[in-house]
């Protein structure tokens, strides 16, 4: 499953968003072109770290913890799985990750390490719904997880994350309602932005407060 071409895909999408309805023009001539920019050389199971470290955090807070993280080994390069496994909880509680994330990130390397986390190029050949089904049995790994991978490792290109409360309340600020919708109304609403839903949710996470 090869990556598309960003710039084209970009531009086409905010094309397709901005002829939806008068909200949609207006909040793309805001921002202009999707700028979302995924990592496409980054592990599945490095993805998956990370976005375990910035669940229910800032940026900044996440990006704190993965320094830290990353100079436990003495070098800006990730860190491999043996690495990892080999790592005491007590050293990644050390980094700020609760017991909870120091267990995951520990499953996560035991994963990778097995094979139960697929290879960048096995994952490619893999569709949304089956990553998401093999990777959600690991402990600590929701969708919303997987979900991120997906988006900004993969780069697929029509996944809208509709756990995600930044989406959500988007959508609410967009439409300017009492209350965000839930997951499952937000994923109904979205079905007439595919195939630009990665990019639907980029622009929904900006909608001005």
């Amino acid at each position: 499953m090869d990556l598309p071409d960003t710039t084209d895909h970009h531009h086409e999408a905010a094309r397709f968003l901005a002829a939806l309805d008068d909200d949609w023009a207006t909040l793309v001539a805001t921002f202009g072109p999707c700028l979302h920019a995924p990592k496409p050389a980054r592990a599945p199971w490095q993805a998956l770290l990370r976005a375990v470290a910035y669940q229910q955090l800032s940026v900044r807070a996440g990006d704190t913890m993965i320094a830290r993280f990353l100079a436990l080994y003495g070098a800006p390069d990730f860190p491999t799985p043996e690495q990892v496994c080999a790592t005491s909880p007590e050293a990644l509680r050390g980094c700020g990750f609760s017991g909870r994330k120091a267990d995951t990130i520990r499953g996560i390397a035991e994963a990778a390490r097995s094979g139960v986390v697929p290879t960048l190029a096995q994952a490619r050949d893999m569709d949304d719904e089956a990553l998401i089904t093999r990777l959600t049995a690991l402990h600590g790994i929701g969708r919303w997880t997987v979900e991120m991978m997906l988006i900004y490792t993969l780069g697929r290109t029509d996944l809208l994350p509709a756990d995600d409360l930044g989406v959500r309340e988007g959508y609410r600020r967009l439409r300017r309602l009492d209350r965000p919708p839930t997951p499952r109304q937000m994923t109904a609403l979205a079905l007439p932005w595919s195939p630009h839903r990665t990019a639907a949710s980029w622009y929904l996470w900006r909608v001005p407060r």
